[in-house]
């Protein structure tokens, strides 16, 4: 249980992303930024424009079950302190490879969903560098990625036919309505998919479990050739699929995004709509680390509802795979 080790004045000059020193400033203390990170303000101009902002989105107004996500990127924000820099599956210092930045909250509409988004999109796709910096939303309900994928999709060019997708989750959430709401948290892929921001045929959505409210919640996404691999899947065949999956893909910009609730709620109790007999935190590790060769070009990890989980760890696996999320980039940037 050692803390890191001081850097050296070698080790320093090396650096994408200044970190405080742990041995002299202790992961307690100091405001919480993600995984200590400096804030987008405080990055020396030798390091910009930075390679990844990552920021949260306090919001919850789009679930259909309990809510408190918009509380999620604070939890995971403090969670992180604890997330070390060094990742030894993927052998890199990502610190080393990435100028990282927590570029804050973005501004929220609570009471308005679509509008919601639209703002939260227009403020995300100004961060940083449009050109060269990719965006890691912090959530909030899962409503919230339609508004990352979009800034993303238009930072990388607005791409005819749309971004290629590998989403975990155990819902598939593409319904065209809940309540009459088309911009809620079971929705944001339909939306992303009609408007030709997503490409349906390069979308995998990775460990869907039911039980379902009727089997035509499958529908959509089988229609319009979303690669489906259920929890049950992953047992035999998914890993198969999902490599296969990523040769059809091959060099293309992939953007990945996370429900937390695709964990077992006994790893993660802390969501809004938990589904049991999901994935262990070990195997949410090393089925993101089995995407290692991803061109990565944005993310989001959601649904963490930290008054659900007084021990936090929830928001700890939820602050490791957003660390992940930004190893995979690392692998292809080194």
């Amino acid at each position: 249980m050692t803390e890191d080790r001081a850097p050296t004045m070698h080790h320093m000059s090396k650096l994408r992303t200044e970190l405080p020193d742990s041995r002299r400033s202790p992961r307690f203390a100091g405001v919480s930024t993600f995984c200590r990170y400096p804030r987008l303000e405080d990055v020396k101009p030798e390091f910009a424009p930075v390679d990844w902002a990552i920021y949260g989105v306090p919001y919850d107004t789009g679930v259909t079950y309990r809510p408190g996500a918009r509380f999620g990127p604070r939890a995971i924000r403090d969670a992180s302190q604890y997330v070390k820099r060094y990742s030894v599956p993927h052998e890199l210092d990502l610190c080393e490879v990435l100028s990282l930045a927590d570029a804050g909250d973005a501004p929220v509409q609570p009471y308005h969903p679509a509008e919601n988004l639209e703002t939260v999109a227009n403020w995300a796709a100004d961060l940083g560098d449009p050109s060269h910096t990719k965006l890691l939303a912090i959530g909030g309900d899962h409503s919230i990625a339609y508004a990352n994928v979009e800034a993303t999709w238009r930072r990388q060019g607005s791409p005819k036919g749309g971004l290629a997708l590998i989403h975990f989750d155990s819902h598939l959430d593409t319904v065209d309505a809940v309540w009459g709401e088309r911009w809620g948290h079971a929705s944001p892929f339909i939306r992303a998919i009609e408007r030709g921001i997503i490409d349906p045929k390069r979308m995998i959505s990775i460990g869907i479990k039911g039980p379902l409210n009727t089997a035509t919640d499958l529908d959509f996404a089988k229609e319009h050739g979303v690669t489906i691999i259920t929890r049950e899947d992953w047992l035999s065949t998914g890993p198969a699929t999902l490599k296969a999956f990523l040769k059809t893909i091959a060099d293309d910009p992939a953007y990945i995004t996370f429900d937390i609730d695709a964990i077992d709620p006994a790893f993660a109790p802390g969501t809004g709509t938990p589904s049991i007999g999901g994935f262990s935190s070990t195997e949410a590790l090393a089925m993101l680390r089995s995407l290692s060769g991803l061109q990565v070009c944005g993310g989001d990890v959601v649904e963490v509802l930290p008054d659900r989980d007084v021990a936090g760890n929830t928001a700890l696996l939820a602050a490791h795979i957003a660390f992940e999320i930004l190893c995979l980039s690392a692998v292809v940037s080194r």
